[in-house]
């Protein structure tokens, strides 16, 4: 007869071998997620996940855009460098953003909910996905992978640099691939910053909601600091309630990010025609339209910028990058013209362009050298800052040298 074994010995001890006879804990007190917003737990292949969806109409506005993906996309393609987007379905376009445990990054931080949207024929969706325990993330990976299969495009606020590789991170850690990897992407907070940095002291897409959208939250919005601790108490406590705030906070983000991307659009699309009240974002446009090479239509910007009333610095620097390019362009009678107006109202670079242009292109030295003598006069004034005169005064003389040799 063999040796009794160990369970055998604490089982004649009275002693009850594993776990199974043991009453399960008390639930947390509190108010559980489905009692606090109107969503379902889905099911899926990994397991479950909550899951809330809400629709807007097709006529809804957020302040005052609405939402109607009817401008072309053709600039913002452009921009984007997403020329394959060219025939791509808008109604297959994903807005994302989520909400995490924190803004670190790495493996410790992961997204507790993920928020997105897209054009359906009956307005815009949005759809969140919400892990009540972080044992759910693989459910809720699995639901945004299945949500984002027919997606050709993704569209974020500074998704570049947090969400998208935050999410493909997690994927990795579950053994998954990520739907959102290697997808197209048009990340709209570079493109904010681009149009609107002359003007607004914030570009964050809540500052960017109210002063360009003319958008304002409820009392149900919560900070986004605060979000990460409310989702820690709620692991704590099992009290959803202030998670409602959350939910609202990251649906009216995707609601933002839509609007922002209808609006920037239209912007783009016919930026002559459009009502841009603001000088200042027609001037940015404009030098987006140049760098991206659409110089005879940036030109046409610049010039209706000109005519806006602008303040005494923004409206000679406009006039410096419009004659700039104009000399790219090689149209020297209409850089002369702007250069010979900046010069009378003392702009320094007018006159050595001036002195550039007499000298080198029509050859005429006489009047090269009037100009850089103009300018070492304007340089060697009392009112003239003495750390610029430095900067100047040696490139100036040895002008003078040269063209007094060619005079000569």
């Amino acid at each position: 007869m063999s040796d009794p074994s160990l369970s055998d010995k604490l089982k004649s001890l009275g002693v009850r071998v594993g776990a199974g006879h043991l009453p399960r804990p008390p639930q947390k007190p509190g108010t559980s997620i489905d009692q606090v917003v109107p969503g379902r737990v889905l099911q899926t292949a990994l397991g479950e996940t909550f899951q809330v969806v809400n629709y807007y109409p097709a006529d809804y506005q957020h302040g005052h855009v609405p939402l109607n993906g009817t401008a072309s996309l053709h600039m913002i393609y452009e921009w984007g460098r997403t020329a394959q987007l060219v025939n791509a379905d808008l109604h297959r376009f994903a807005f994302l953003d989520t909400e995490t445990t924190g803004l670190a990054g790495g493996t410790g931080t992961y997204a507790f909910m993920v928020g997105v949207g897209r054009f359906v024929p009956e307005g815009f969706e949005v759809t969140q996905f919400f892990m009540r325990d972080p044992t759910e993330e693989p459910g809720l990976l699995a639901a945004l992978t299945a949500w984002m299969g027919s997606c050709q495009a993704l569209v974020t606020f500074n998704g570049k640099a947090f969400d998208v590789p935050l999410l493909n991170a997690r994927y990795t850690l579950q053994g998954m691939a990520s739907p959102v990897a290697g997808l197209p992407h048009l990340d709209l907070l570079p493109l904010a910053r681009r149009l609107w940095r002359d003007r607004l002291p914030s570009r964050a897409l809540s500052y960017l909601e109210t002063s360009i959208l003319g958008a304002y939250r409820s009392q149900e919005e919560v900070p986004g600091w605060l979000i990460p601790q409310i989702y820690f108490d709620y692991l704590r406590s099992g009290d959803a309630r202030p998670l409602q705030g959350v939910f609202y906070h990251n649906g009216m983000d995707i609601l933002a990010l839509a609007a922002l991307f209808s609006h920037t659009a239209q912007m783009l699309e016919a930026p002559l025609d459009a009502q841009i009240e603001e000088a200042s974002d027609l001037a940015a446009i404009a030098r987006l339209f140049e760098e991206l090479g659409y110089t005879t239509l940036a030109a046409q910007i610049y010039h209706a910028v000109l005519e806006r009333g602008l303040t005494e610095q923004p409206f000679w620097e406009t006039v410096e990058r419009l004659s700039f390019l104009y000399r790219r362009r090689r149209e020297w009678l209409a850089a002369v013209d702007l250069w010979q107006k900046a010069a009378e109202y003392g702009q320094m670079y007018a006159h050595v362009e001036l002195a550039k242009y007499y000298e080198h292109e029509v050859r005429e030295y006489g009047e090269a050298l009037r100009w850089t003598r103009q300018a070492i006069d304007r340089v060697q004034s009392a009112g003239f800052p003495p750390y610029q005169r430095r900067q100047w005064l040696a490139e100036l003389e040895h002008r003078l040298e040269r063209l007094r040799r060619k005079v000569s």
